[in-house]
């Protein structure tokens, strides 16, 4: 039974990953083949408005890596990888984030509010990974300050979860803060910093640096790209002749749009009814 439930749940990652992946492909390709050639532009803050469409993508991206690093963690690859993973993660909401921050609020705060939480939430797991490989290296007192980071980060995205919830906007309303994988951050920070400082008080007595590490870090593997996408090839119906018909910059004048002159109301003579005294109605 645990067996047949965890292959249940690996065919959904795969599933997952594999569909944002092909969004990311399909709004990259309607973005390059498709948008630049409609006849009325897109309206600011619409869906194919251009700066909507990549962070559409980025998105996808960055969710898909979201994916990958829980598989990772699941099957306790090295902490390295997952810093690089979550760092690269981070970078992609970051740069979503920054896409969108030229739109008036009122089309975008609630979006960049998320796109922040979960900017900060993988920036604290990649100091967290981080702080793990600096240990394993014997640089205690680096991984101290990398998990002291860890830990300032993840408050900042429980803080901007509650800001997320508050603020007004298209589209639902998510809870990140609600979910295990979230929670479980927390605890992982804090249980790995306390190992960090007993290790230092025990056995390497390092001073903490004042400043947090500088992460440069690269993943080889894991990353995601859009999939390429293209529409099937048109019917052999679909002739020269049939798609001239739909040219939209040769159809006739709308007349029906133009406002009609008022006509005059003609006034209606009322009949000159005389009142009657025995009309069957009774006042009690």
């Amino acid at each position: 039974m645990l067996q047949d439930w965890l292959e249940k749940k690996k065919d959904e990652a795969k599933e997952v990953h594999r569909s944002l992946k092909t969004a990311a492909g399909i709004f990259k390709h309607l973005k390059e083949a498709h948008i630049p050639k409609l006849i009325t532009p897109a309206e600011k803050g619409r869906d194919l408005e251009a700066r909507l469409i990549e962070a559409y993508i980025i998105q996808c991206q960055a969710e898909a890596q979201e994916v990958t690093i829980a598989r990772a963690i699941e099957l306790k690859h090295a902490p390295g990888l997952i810093a690089a993973l979550a760092f690269e993660t981070a970078n992609f909401y970051q740069k979503a984030d920054h896409t969108l921050s030229s739109l008036e609020p009122a089309y975008s705060a609630k979006w960049r509010k998320y796109l922040l939480l979960k900017m900060c939430f993988y920036t604290a797991y990649a100091y967290c990974y981080h702080g793990q490989t600096l240990l394993a290296s014997d640089k205690c007192g680096e991984a101290i300050r990398s998990l002291q980071e860890a830990e300032k980060l993840y408050a900042k995205a429980e803080a901007l979860c509650k800001e997320y919830g508050e603020t007004k906007g298209p589209g639902p309303t998510v809870r990140p803060s609600g979910h295990l994988f979230f929670r479980k951050l927390g605890s992982l920070v804090k249980n790995t910093l306390e190992k960090c400082q007993r290790e230092n008080g025990f056995i390497y007595f390092q001073k903490v640096p004042t400043d947090a590490p500088q992460l440069e870090l690269k993943a080889n593997y894991g990353l995601v790209e859009p999939v390429p996408f293209a529409f099937p090839p048109a019917s052999a119906q679909w002739t020269p002749e049939a798609l001239a018909a739909f040219d939209l910059t040769k159809r006739p004048k709308d007349d029906s749009a133009k406002p009609k002159p008022e006509e005059a109301v003609k006034p209606v003579k009322e009949p000159d009814i005389k009142p009657q005294k025995d009309t069957g109605c009774c006042v009690s």
